[in-house]
């Protein structure tokens, strides 16, 4: 049953009076004279990055960051005997090991063009990329091997790992202006991808990680390699390069502890598995002044995948993103949907979104288990394709199958996840399809979300299924459509919230839940239309 809740005139005057006096109140005006202090994209990125880093503040306790210090070695690679278009790969690879050998220092790539399969770097190394040198990866499974310890999509696995890869080092760098350039597409790395599964159906977390082996023989399947990644490594620190034509993820940090990346550039665009830079199971973390273009998302934190990633059970934590550009890809900024240890003390701060497809973006699913908490954004403008807040807890039966139905409610289990604490302030949305999309998990719904002082253009208004808690406070709303669609929400709150939306109105539908669990606080205009229960 439905009903239309009217207005007589003399309450018309009195809900315009109460509109006049809130616009006219410090709170709201407060609002504006905040927001006009966001970064713009000129403001941002890796064309700005300075040389200082300046002190993290955070929500959260986060140690300092500083700039490596490294050995006064330097050894530069020759190219003396190459003929055009042989593998340096020996040369680079020898010029670490000789480095690391002597208790490091640097090792200089200089201007020119390098063909290259894989490079390991070692302890109290710098990897420095002069301007103009130009690192080509292989395309060919033979430069990838042997095999070595890696993870892929959240499940461990002994593969082709990635173009530059670390394991268990400490101080290493990737530095200076260079530019890399991913695996070509034409080779035996992109014709043997692993493409018969989803990765955690085809490595049984039950098989033991030592006979996970992936190496490609006989034309087998492999795991692609990443772009850069580290891994179970201490004090990594990546700085200028530019990153162009990954065959899978660009930049992975995976079980490593303090890791700076400032003033890279990304470009994947049109890759899709092109993450931009990907924070797996690491912890004190600083990613600073980087412009992404990518082929899926951008900015992304994950934690490992169901079964296998909460076997090993490490998180990602005390991650902190300020002053960058995500200007193209599927979500600026994303976590999951690889959650199984949790993601918690995430502080994005600063930043534009600029013609990425969704802008703040959460992504789990039913059997991956953990989740995400304390996630923390201030000082955002975006600039976006479709929406602004997107909660995708469910995925697709692609990957999952029945679970992606949100009906019937099952059991909570040991890879039920949650998403709780969500809190956004100081958010500019030129364009958006719609300001909030929530699809949650109806045993596992969405708990506590705050967004205020905010300024949104957008097609669509508000749009969610299995929240508990939710406050959007400080807020001018200007909508397309006026429609907020409920379903099992439990405290949704309006706190001084101005909607700007056709013919004046806020139009509900609301299903599992009654016109109690939604609260409309100082807030214009006051003409609420369509409850349906």
């Amino acid at each position: 049953m439905s009903m239309q809740l009217s207005v007589s005139p003399n309450h018309r005057f009195f809900f315009l009076v109460l509109l006049v006096t809130f616009l006219s109140t410090p709170v709201y005006s407060f609002v504006f004279s905040d927001l006009s202090t966001i970064p713009t994209k000129e403001q941002v990125g890796a064309a700005v990055c300075p040389e200082e880093i300046a002190p993290v503040k955070a929500p959260f306790p986060m140690p300092e960051f500083v700039r490596p210090v490294f050995p006064s070695l330097k050894v530069v690679v020759s190219s003396k005997g190459l003929r055009a278009g042989d593998k340096a790969t020996r040369l680079i690879q020898q010029a670490i090991d000789q480095v690391a050998a002597q208790g490091g220092g640097r090792v200089i790539v200089p201007k020119g063009k390098w063909f290259t399969g894989r490079i390991s770097l070692k302890s109290n190394v710098n990897l420095h990329l002069e301007e103009g040198a130009e690192l080509h990866f292989s395309g060919e499974v033979k430069d990838y091997l042997p095999v070595v310890f890696t993870r892929h999509e959240g499940v461990e696995v002994n593969s082709l790992g990635a173009c530059i890869y670390a394991f268990e080092q400490e101080n290493i760098a990737i530095t200076g202006k260079g530019t890399l350039y991913g695996p070509t597409k034409n080779g035996s790395v992109a014709r043997q991808m692993m493409t018969q599964s989803v990765v955690e159906e085809f490595v049984p977390h039950t098989t033991p990680v030592a006979e996970r082996i992936y190496d490609g023989r006989n034309n087998s399947p492999i795991f692609l390699p990443m772009f850069i990644s580290p891994t179970s490594c201490k004090k990594v620190f990546i700085e200028g390069i530019t990153l162009e034509n990954t065959i899978f993820w660009n930049i992975v940090p995976v079980y490593c502890d303090g890791v700076i990346i400032r003033g890279v550039t990304v470009n994947s665009v049109g890759i899709p598995r092109g993450d931009g830079i990907d924070i797996e199971s690491s912890k004190n973390v600083l990613i600073e002044y980087s412009t992404l273009n990518n082929g899926d998302d951008c900015f992304t934190i994950k934690s490992g995948r169901g079964d296998d990633g909460r076997r090993v059970n490490i998180s990602s934590e005390n991650i902190v993103i300020r002053h960058s550009l995500a200007q193209q890809g599927h979500g600026a900024i994303t976590l999951g949907s690889e959650t199984s240890a949790m993601i918690r003390n995430v502080y994005t701060h600063d930043c534009v979104f600029e013609n990425t497809r969704i802008g703040i973006r959460f992504k789990t699913r039913r059997p991956r288990g953990g989740g995400g908490e304390n996630i923390y954004y201030d000082r955002i403008r975006m600039n976006l394709k479709s929406v602004a807040f997107r909660w995708d807890m469910l995925g697709g039966t692609l990957y999952v199958g029945e679970l992606a139905h949100r009906l019937p409610v099952r059991e909570i289990n040991h890879l039920t996840p949650a998403y709780r604490n969500i809190f956004a302030k100081n958010i500019i949305v030129e364009k958006s399809s719609e300001f909030v999309s929530v699809t949650s998990i109806p045993e596992s719904p969405l708990i506590n979300v705050v967004i205020e002082n905010a300024m949104v253009q957008s097609d669509k208004l508000f749009n969610a299924a299995d929240v508990k808690g939710f406050t959007v406070r400080n807020a001018k709303l200007q909508t397309k459509e006026s429609l907020i669609n409920l379903t099992n929400v439990k405290a949704l709150m309006f706190d001084n919230v101005h909607f700007e939306t056709p013919g004046k109105a806020v139009r509900l539908k609301v299903a599992e839940s009654t016109k109690h669990d939604v609260i409309f606080k100082n807030s214009t205009p006051l003409l609420i239309k369509g409850w349906n229960n």
